[in-house]
């Protein structure tokens, strides 16, 4: 058993606290966590803790939260700290070179896919988006490039057929956690040795924009789908209907009759269907501006929308 280390955890979102509740569990010692600055938040704008900041504080943990790690003030903080590592999981900051090179074991990133395949800011959308039939997590060890490092440990998981956005980012934080405690010991002895990543594979997910969650209904319905699964529940997929944008939370493939795309077909208890270029879409939960999400039974009762054609 090698000895425990000293680890300073940088993170910010939901996905990053499961791993950083292993480290709290485990030997080792999360001597310091770096997160965002807070970010305003609600009706009232208040500047509120994210969820790894309010994590830490709740276990006593010093929290740092410099705008960026390029400044000297914060490059010297880090290396009074001495870590031995430091784990990276969604930081949401670049590591300059002057940073990575602190740790005596470097900075070691959980990576929610397959690497080399969807290095980028949105690894999970991209994967539902694209019909990849599984997912994962990486951890690779940092270098200058993004996501580009070499790769210590993959553990892969299949998509559902209903996979979300959310689902499977939920699956892959609670993986990435599993995965990093597996990896751990054998980075700290060596004995587990980085492999390199071939460049040849590489694909690149592109950070989610809310303009692309705009339904072409010309596509097919099955891509039209993933979109919808991809986007649940951001930036989520929409149609203009009726001087406003009707949100689509969930759908899935059909087969019909089909007219010009974009044509309601039907209207019934079971969903909305919707001509697409190829195949229907049937609609079950949808949302007006201002409106909760509804089942497809519970807005039919209030809209008539058979016969209309969004988009």
């Amino acid at each position: 058993m090698s000895k425990p280390l000293h680890i300073v955890f940088a993170g910010t979102p939901d996905f990053s606290v499961p791993p950083l509740q292993a480290l709290l569990k485990s030997d080792h010692e999360v001597m310091a966590v770096y997160t965002q600055p807070d970010r305003p938040s609600g009706r009232g704008r208040k500047l509120l803790p994210g969820p790894v900041k309010s994590q830490a504080l709740d276990a006593g943990i010093a929290v740092y939260q410099p705008d960026s790690l390029k400044d000297d003030t914060a490059v010297q903080l880090l290396r009074e700290l001495r870590p031995d590592m430091m784990v990276v999981v969604a930081y949401g900051l670049l590591l300059p070179e002057s940073v990575l090179s602190i740790p005596r074991l470097g900075c070691v990133n959980i990576h929610a896919s397959i690497l080399p395949r969807w290095r980028g800011a949105a690894p999970i959308q991209r994967a539902i988006q694209a019909g990849d039939a599984e997912s994962g997590v990486s951890i690779m060890r940092m270098d200058k490039g993004l996501d580009t490092g070499p790769v210590y440990l993959t553990k892969k998981i299949p998509l559902a057929e209903d996979e979300t956005g959310g689902s499977l980012h939920d699956r892959l934080s609670l993986l990435g956690a599993e995965a990093l405690m597996e990896a751990l010991p054998g980075i700290a002895d060596g004995s587990l040795k980085p492999q390199e990543q071939d460049e040849m594979q590489a694909t690149y997910a592109a950070k989610l924009e809310k303009k692309e969650a705009r339904i072409d209904w010309s596509r097919p319905a099955e891509e039209i789908e993933r979109q919808v699964r991809a986007f649940n529940p951001w930036p989520v997929a929409f149609t203009p209907y009726e001087n406003a944008n009707l949100r689509i939370w969930d759908a899935h493939a059909i087969e019909g009759m089909t007219a010009e795309p974009g044509t309601v077909m039907s209207a019934t208890r079971e969903g909305v269907d919707v001509s697409t270029g190829k195949g229907l879409l049937r609609v079950t939960r949808l949302q007006m501006p201002g409106k909760r999400a509804m089942d497809a039974q519970d807005f039919i009762n209030s809209q008539h929308i058979q016969g209309m054609l969004l988009g």
